[in-house]
């Protein structure tokens, strides 16, 4: 429905103003006859002026003009072709186009001033030879007539022919009717582009036939071009608003590729697959996309591929091809013993040890956490904490939080066999040591048992249900975070690759879903579950097996 109503949005968006532009400058604007009152004024507010005696004394037939007036119309092209004749609304057979209304005065006087050429004076004027005599005489260029029912005096104008850009000024004298006692101001003059009687001759010619627009009234654009602006920012802001506050605002998929996807293998970088996933699921929708994220998908770096492997051959890809609907994400690269798979770095997932709080730290050394775990250190006093016993919870040999441990923070060494094999039944009274096989069995076994320590990728402590009972572990002062690793040297961090046997083929679900999850919003999503992009950090180094 969302998408539905933003194409309409952009539909309606690039169709107003086109249909603005052709109808501005194909119909309308091409054929448009343009006026602007350019002085309309009292002779009183000259009165300041070195002329005002002369325009207060003015006379017309014998009399004082009353309360004189001056307005100066200009008539012009302004539209894109030139104006003939025909163009005029008025009857073919009247030489007159134009008809201007001055309610409440009378017409004394107009006079034609600054045509843009000569050859419009020939409209208005022309030469008359008497002998070896020539005079200019008027022709019937200006009617002007005076009506006492209504009080309105009127001129009208004959059809000019006017080039593009032509245009010609007429000054009309007025006066107020002399029974009008009445100081008020004279309304507007009324300019028409017809003879008043509503000749029209084809009704479609109602929208093409030329008609007087005040042109002061649209210095930049006409009032429907206006109206097409308006509508076209309104429709911009809508989308804007639809876009930011009621979709997501990360961009979708550029491909969403049917088919069912199977993910696998590291449970400490499976909150963040998953994420992206559902999000994927969601942006594709209708595209027949299926990803299964039931809990028992993601068991383990090493099951991963294991499983990947398997699903492989079992489908019996050829040597060069590759399986278009397998990924298996592992805490750094894959082990020997699978040279069918590809890796690609995604992201650096960085991990942190976390203890119970009863254990009464928060800082420790590199040399403590390799004591500790190896068995030397059984007791949280022996490092400045509480007296409690320390109670080491190991993640079982296939993970890859546990080998990022071994090889980045404990120099290589693995921790000594478990003593307990069901966490259980650890002594809460002495030093014990225990396997989960998750990192959410690892959370809540720390958290329920009292100085207990674990590790977990970083991002899966924050918000965890039982992240209230933990605390996170600072390695010599240095944070558990993206920034930490690249500006402070933190150690124990590691490489996420997304592994496929062979080259996922172009236009599977696969290669669909890496190039969401590596190129467009998935690293958002990635980002926010606490990982640095492979894509963005300044040491290229950091995002290379060990």
């Amino acid at each position: 429905m969302g998408e539905q109503i933003e194409r309409w949005i952009a539909i309606l968006s690039l169709g107003f103003p086109v249909v603005a532009f052709l109808w501005e400058f194909a119909i309308v604007g091409r054929k448009r006859l343009g006026y602007r009152v350019q002085m309309d004024t009292l002779a009183a507010d000259a009165a300041d002026k070195p002329y005002a005696g002369v325009l207060g004394d003015m006379e017309h037939d014998g009399h004082q003009l009353k309360d004189p007036s001056f307005v100066l119309l200009r008539i012009e092209n302004a539209g894109s072709a030139k104006i003939v004749s025909e163009d005029y609304l008025a009857d073919p057979a009247d030489p007159y186009g134009i008809r201007v209304t001055f309610r409440n005065r009378r017409v004394a006087a107009v006079v034609l001033t600054d045509p843009s050429n000569n050859a419009l004076r020939d409209f208005f004027f022309e030469e008359v030879t008497e002998g070896d005599n020539l005079r200019v005489v008027a022709k019937p260029g200006f009617r002007r007539s005076n009506n006492v029912q209504d009080r309105t005096g009127t001129i009208r104008l004959p059809k000019v022919t006017l080039p593009r850009g032509a245009e010609y000024k007429v000054l009309v004298v007025l006066e107020r009717w002399p029974d009008d006692h009445s100081t008020d101001n004279f309304p507007d003059p009324v300019v028409q582009g017809t003879d008043g009687h509503d000749r029209w001759y084809d009704p479609l010619m109602r929208f093409f036939r030329l008609k007087a627009t005040r042109t002061e009234s649209h210095v930049f654009a006409s009032r429907p071009a206006w109206w097409a602006i308006g509508i076209l920012i309104a429709a911009v802001v809508v989308q804007a608003s639809f876009t930011l506050f009621l979709r997501d605002d990360r961009r979708p998929p550029l491909d969403c590729v049917g088919g069912t996807l199977y993910l696998h293998g590291s449970t400490a970088f499976a909150p963040a697959v998953r994420a992206a996933a559902r999000d994927y699921l969601k942006r594709c929708e209708g595209a027949d996309v299926h990803i299964p994220l039931a809990d028992d998908t993601f068991k383990g770096s090493t099951d991963g591929v294991t499983d990947l492997d398997r699903a492989g051959k079992d489908a019996g890809i050829p040597v060069g091809e590759g399986l278009g609907d397998h990924i298996a994400f592992t805490d750094g690269m894959a082990s020997d013993g699978h040279p069918r798979l590809i890796p690609r770095p995604v992201a650096l997932s960085v991990f942190t040890l976390v203890v119970n709080k009863d254990a009464g730290v928060q800082n420790l050394k590199l040399a403590q956490i390799r004591e500790i775990f190896a068995g030397r250190i059984q007791n949280w006093t022996e490092v400045g904490g509480n007296d409690v016993p320390v109670h080491l919870i190991n993640r079982d040999p296939g993970s890859g939080t546990r080998s990022t441990l071994v090889a980045k923070v404990l120099g290589g060494k693995e921790p000594p066999q478990f003593t307990e094999t069901d966490c259980a039944s650890l002594n809460p009274k002495r030093y014990g040591r225990c396997e989960v096989t998750s990192t959410d069995t690892m959370l809540n076994t720390t958290a329920a048992t009292p100085g207990a320590i674990g590790y977990s990728e970083t991002a899966g402590v924050d918000g965890h249900k039982a992240s209230g009972g933990l605390v996170k572990v600072t390695i010599d002062g240095r944070e558990p975070t993206a920034e930490g690793v690249e500006d402070t040297d933190y150690p124990y961090w590691q490489t996420e690759f997304a592994h496929t046997y062979g080259e996922a083929p172009a236009g599977s679900v696969a290669a669909a879903f890496l190039n969401f999850l590596t190129q467009q919003s998935g690293r958002d999503i990635l980002r926010d579950h606490g990982h640095g992009l492979c894509s963005e950090v300044q040491n290229s180094g950091e995002c290379r097996p060990l």
